[in-house]
């Protein structure tokens, strides 16, 4: 996670939670001069559109004082879905034995994506299984991972 994600999580997480919902994670996507700012939360009875919009109106108005986005930017507030993103350990390890898409920021053994079982956390690092081979990748070395839903 980037130090901004990071930043934006500490001071962004409290008011979630004040609200009775878990902050599931942030993406903070700069694209030139527009930002997006994607926040998922989480709840044991799911999420609908009135959550997403009651938690939004909540972090609109914490952004709005705290100010930490200079340029211009959406919010977006959402359930984290089936494909649901995982941005800490904690999360792949509650997903093990589900089928996972990781990304990471610099290659790897020759490569930079990877998709197969989820198969443990060891460490700092996930353990993810492709065809016959286990790859144990840092975490602060992952750009995205997401589980792949199963219908």
């Amino acid at each position: 996670m980037s130090g901004k994600q990071t930043e934006l999580e500490a001071m962004l997480a409290p008011s979630i939670e004040a609200l009775g919902y878990q902050c599931w994670g942030i993406e903070y996507l700069s694209q030139g001069k527009h930002t997006l700012l994607r926040v998922y939360i989480e709840h044991a009875d799911g999420i609908d559109v009135e959550a997403c919009a009651t938690v939004s109106r909540q972090l609109s108005a914490v952004l709005d004082v705290e100010d930490p986005i200079a340029n211009d930017y959406t919010l977006e507030v959402s359930s984290p879905g089936m494909d649901r993103p995982l941005f800490k350990l904690e999360q792949y390890a509650a997903y093990v034995g589900e089928q996972a898409k990781i990304r990471l920021r610099t290659p790897f053994d020759g490569r930079r994506n990877f998709q197969g079982i989820l198969r443990g956390v060891e460490g700092d690092e996930v353990v993810i299984q492709v065809d016959d081979h286990e790859y144990l990748l840092p975490i602060d070395s992952i750009d995205k991972g997401n589980i792949i839903p199963r219908f």
